[in-house]
């Protein structure tokens, strides 16, 4: 772990301290960076502190240079050290203001209050299960360490809700904030550059997901799905093509179920990639079949491109994506349902278009990167008036 150096100037911003378990790709992350690389310059300084460790090609996304990130390498297990070096880090950064995010996280409220930081904020992104399987553990220790929390941030209704009635705080301690997404960056335009050669000929339909491939994002699903297309659409080995994008422990799993389809030359697994915004770019629609969600990024990434979504209607993807208007939604871990909403796009790729030209219509109007710093930074001038 590097250790803070340099005098800070008086009249220096106050420093906001972001607490995470890893900074690697993924929503939450995505998020994080989007957040500091559009905050104005004086208004706050960032570090980001990491329990585990963090990916140095994904640390370069964050393009302010005075962003310190630091790595603690938490041990498997309990790792009772890590409170100490927390709470010892914190003591030599001195912030005005900690903030935590998901339940990795959220017992480093504990150092930090120790450490004298006074404004504390902790948001809750989504989990990695159906809420309602949630241990009643991890409610109790929520509830345990809601004191030291000032203020609390939830991504989605389905979030604010659970911090509620579950949780037991006040709906004045929480705010809402959805993830904005920089619409620039993500941009409708054909471009199929990104793909294999050969891979998706002309006339192809290219139907893709981006995410990690794990469990609650049950990638399966929609290879089921997909096989399920092939089987029914008429020509559909000529006309359709899968597009996986991540890295995961699912990928044996996926190329099995194809292997034994015969489709495997009809799939792409990509791996994890930095050139997202080109690759949605050469889908014509996007789906997202997991278990459980937050406020998803891809999601939101894929609108901004002008694609088609169907995803399953689990958090906060319903609070997303109009049903009939801007896409699909299907129950979770229900293949057939998940192919017939992606049929709807095979059969009328000009319902595809207009789904997604409305996708981009709302990312504009809804979920813009200017509303989203706006509402962070509400929270934590807030927060900061109270001391």
């Amino acid at each position: 772990m590097s250790s803070p150096s340099g005098a800070i100037p008086a009249d220096a911003p106050p420093l906001v301290v972001h607490v995470i378990h890893r900074l690697d790709y993924g929503g939450l992350e995505n998020g994080l960076v989007n957040l500091i690389n559009q905050m104005p310059p004086n208004r706050y300084r960032h570090a980001i502190l990491c329990l585990t460790d963090f990916n140095p090609e994904f640390r370069r996304r964050i393009r302010r240079p005075d962003v310190e990130v630091y790595a603690l390498r938490k041990r498997e297990g309990r790792d009772w050290g890590l409170f100490r070096r927390c709470w010892s880090l914190l003591r030599q950064l001195r912030p005005a203001l900690v903030h935590t995010r998901n339940l990795a996280a959220l017992e480093m409220q504990a150092p930090a209050w120790l450490a004298g930081v006074r404004a504390r904020v902790h948001g809750e992104h989504g989990w990695d299960r159906d809420p309602r399987l949630i241990g009643s553990r991890y409610h109790r220790l929520r509830r345990g360490l809601r004191p030291l929390v000032g203020h609390y941030i939830a991504l989605s209704g389905e979030i604010a809700a659970y911090l509620e009635t579950q949780v037991g705080v006040t709906p004045a301690q929480i705010s809402r904030i959805i993830n904005g997404v920089d619409s620039q960056r993500f941009h409708p335009g054909p471009d199929r550059s990104p793909l294999p050669p050969d891979f998706a000929p002309v006339g192809t339909q290219l139907i893709g997901t981006v995410g990690r491939l794990e469990p609650v994002k049950d990638q399966l699903n929609l290879v089921r799905a997909f096989i399920q297309l092939l089987e029914t659409v008429p020509e559909a080995r000529r006309r359709l093509r899968l597009v996986i994008v991540g890295a995961g422990s699912l990928r044996p799993d996926i190329e099995r179920l194809l292997t034994e389809a015969g489709a495997r030359d009809l799939a792409w697994l990509a791996g994890a990639r930095d050139d997202i915004p080109e690759l949605l770019r050469s889908l014509d629609v996007f789906a997202l079949p997991s278990q459980a969600e937050g406020i998803s990024n891809t999601i939101l990434e894929a609108m901004a491109s002008g694609l088609p979504v169907v995803a399953t209607a689990v958090g906060g993807n319903a609070e997303l994506v109009a049903d009939g208007e801007t896409g699909r939604l299907a129950p979770a871990s229900d293949p057939a349902a998940l192919a017939a909403a992606l049929r709807d796009y095979v059969d009328d790729p000009g319902l595809a278009r207009a789904h997604g030209a409305a996708g981009r219509r709302r990312v504009e109007e809804c979920f813009s990167l200017e509303a989203m710093v706006a509402a962070y930074l509400r929270v934590y001038d807030g927060v900061l008036r109270k001391f």
